[in-house]
């Protein structure tokens, strides 16, 4: 009987456990560019922007204070913020860290 106990209960555990494997997150990247302050824009998101070599992103981050980098060349890691570009806008990047 505690075999079988031991058993039904190894069984549930297996069968319920928790394992996080989120193959939907974006992976984070490296851009390098000019940062700005964002302004008054069409699409109405973000705080800041990045203008690298080809593109323009519009910029967020609960971790960096990026005022501190306005009129800055500088090489970010930041991860793409699903749903976005609407309205036209550029990509939308949650920055990570400054380099």
């Amino acid at each position: 009987m505690k075999t079988l106990a031991y058993t039904v209960l190894a069984l549930c555990l297996l069968t319920c456990s928790t394992q996080h494997n989120d193959f939907n997150t974006p992976s984070m990247s490296e851009y390098t560019g000019l940062l700005q302050a964002q302004g008054i824009t069409s699409y109405q998101y973000g705080t800041h922007t990045l203008q690298t070599k080809d593109s323009l992103y519009a910029l967020m981050s609960e971790r960096v204070d990026l005022d501190d980098y306005i009129g800055k060349t500088i090489t970010l890691t930041a991860e793409p913020i699903e749903g976005y570009p609407v309205d036209g806008g550029p990509d939308y990047l949650k920055v990570i860290g400054v380099k």
